[in-house]
């Protein structure tokens, strides 16, 4: 790898900054290197900057309890990103959020720059299982249990694929559930509950295929993945 590119890499320097700070010198194992196309081994070799070892790490897999008034984007001119929350030493991985969550949503969100995996995860050709818990105004009854496992119709004639509604309460008017979709369609879960007559007013994200939300994650924040979480999900 091009000593420039591992330095913009592994610190949040542009590939531009790098090249100025090469030029005064960076030790690669104990030798002085001022050439910014100068070839390093990324795993092997030791690269000093301003006293500080830099490690390479290829992809990097991050959980958070995203919060709301958040978007699901790596930069926005206007509103807080996901990618905003995170602290200087994990944005230089330039990571990205799997999929989107919707700006009042909460909950799970993954965050990566492995994008074979998020390919995976968020291709409905996949059927990965996303679940979420839901309260809605309206009353979420039995009867619905079978229209959204064959597949509610959207307003917009759109039938969406075979979903789970497990119905948690349903009294005064006001219901709780968990439902479990494979597709991420624009608004999918809100528009669903309005096919059956319900008003989402609060929506939170708990899973990804084999990954659960960390309980113990307050709002805004976030923990790389276990090795044991890693695995399962790439299996």
């Amino acid at each position: 790898m091009r000593l420039d590119k591992f330095i913009s890499t592994t610190t949040t320097l542009s590939r531009a900054e790098a090249k100025k700070v090469i030029k005064k010198g960076i030790l690669i194992n104990d030798k002085l290197i001022k050439t910014p196309d100068y070839k390093i081994d990324e795993f092997k070799d030791q690269v000093i900057v301003n006293g500080n070892r830099l490690v390479y790490q290829k992809y990097v897999y991050i959980m958070m309890n995203k919060p709301k008034d958040t978007v699901s984007a790596t930069e926005d001119a206007i509103e807080r990103t996901v990618v905003d929350i995170l602290r200087d030493e994990d944005r230089i991985y330039k990571v990205f959020p799997v999929g989107r969550l919707d700006k009042d949503t909460e909950g799970l969100m993954l965050l990566t720059n492995d994008g074979e995996l998020a390919h995976k995860l968020i291709s409905p050709k996949k059927d990965v299982e996303k679940k979420y818990y839901v309260e809605v105004s309206g009353e979420l009854k039995n009867e619905h249990l079978k229209i959204i496992k064959e597949g509610v119709i959207l307003e917009d004639g759109y039938r969406c694929k075979p979903a789970r509604l497990e119905i948690l309460d349903s009294s005064e008017g006001n219901s709780k559930a968990n439902i479990f979709i494979t597709e991420g369609k624009f608004h999918q879960v809100k528009r669903m509950m309005k096919s059956l007559g319900a008003t989402v007013t609060y929506l939170k994200r708990l899973s990804i295929g084999s990954l659960k939300l960390d309980e113990n994650l307050k709002l805004g924040e976030y923990r790389y993945l276990t090795d044991d979480e890693l695995n399962k999900l790439t299996k």
